[in-house]
């Protein structure tokens, strides 16, 4: 940046500096803006929902956006609803137990396509990038005649968890992108004190993976507790083994015009999502920032 000196002697700007910092000036206030916009674009409908949450039955049907009366209770109502609370066991059921057996399970698989040379090891991860891009519904039939049929689980949330105990195709390929960012001298100088594979995985490898297994862990979090296609199909003729997301549908049928109680229903259906994500987030965005860095 050029200067010149005014009559007093002091520093002034060249009319060339001003417009540099007028130009800067402004593009900061356009990225900001945008950044404003796109923020209240996202957070203007949860807002929208938690002020609605807490009206009374009749201002829901006006166009009044703030309650004049906050109706806090409309919580406590739906949280006595019949069901609710199994709903709230079972999903907690399903997307805690599942999450630990799907990542137990996909991380020794991830670390053996990461870290061993063995034959046939790429086409065992085509077969994975395989199974990630093969939809459900294609294989949902079978699938229910197996566990319905054959082992009369039918009407339970153990046919959508059981199958977690084995791994999972997005987890697996995953974890596999994140350990190949671990240096192999790591692995090496482990296994030069005398570390066994086993020994190496859970010493070395875990505690320097924990971003990618937190990101993994959030993704089947996330995915387990908004899952409503398989309850629908393994648990939908037993409400004692419904989930949040198809209860919450159940529920909206019953108080289709209490809007107030449907978007208090709802709320309580995403604020542990919601807390979960912002206490993780941190090591949220470091496993997916650097998951993928290698192929």
């Amino acid at each position: 940046m050029t200067y010149a000196l005014d009559a007093t002697g002091a520093e002034a700007a060249t009319p060339a500096a001003r417009v540099a910092r007028r130009k800067a000036l402004l593009q900061w206030i356009a990225v900001h803006s945008i950044g404003v916009a796109a923020a209240l674009f996202f957070v203007l409908p949860f807002v929208f929902l938690l002020l609605t949450s807490l009206m009374d039955n009749q201002q829901t049907l006006t166009r009044d956006l703030v309650p004049h009366h906050w109706a806090w209770s409309n919580y406590r109502k739906v949280w006595d609803t019949p069901g609710f609370l199994t709903w709230w066991k079972n999903t907690l059921l399903y997307a805690g137990l599942g999450t630990v057996l799907s990542v137990v399970s996909s991380v020794p698989v991830a670390y053996a396509l990461a870290k061993f040379r063995f034959r046939g090891r790429n086409l065992s991860l085509m077969l994975v990038i395989s199974m990630m891009m093969l939809p459900p519904q294609v294989i949902i039939i079978p699938m229910y005649l197996f566990w319905a049929k054959q082992l009369d689980l039918s009407g339970t949330l153990w046919p959508l968890i059981v199958p977690l105990a084995f791994g999972d195709a997005f987890t697996i390929f995953l974890l596999r992108q994140f350990l190949m960012t671990i240096p192999g001298e790591y692995l090496d100088a482990a296994k030069v004190d005398g570390c066994g594979e086993l020994r190496t995985l859970i010493k070395v490898v875990l505690p320097m993976a924990r971003p990618g297994i937190a990101a993994v862990a959030l993704f089947q979090f996330f995915y387990a507790w908004n899952d409503y296609f398989g309850p629908q199909i393994y648990a939908s003729d037993t409400p004692g083994s419904w989930t949040l997301s198809y209860g919450l549908e159940s529920f909206k049928g019953a108080h289709h015009t209490d809007w107030n109680l449907t978007m208090a229903a709802t709320v309580l259906v995403m604020a542990p999502v919601i807390l979960v994500f912002f206490f993780a987030q941190k090591a949220f965005v470091e496993g997916v920032t650097l998951t993928g860095v290698k192929g």
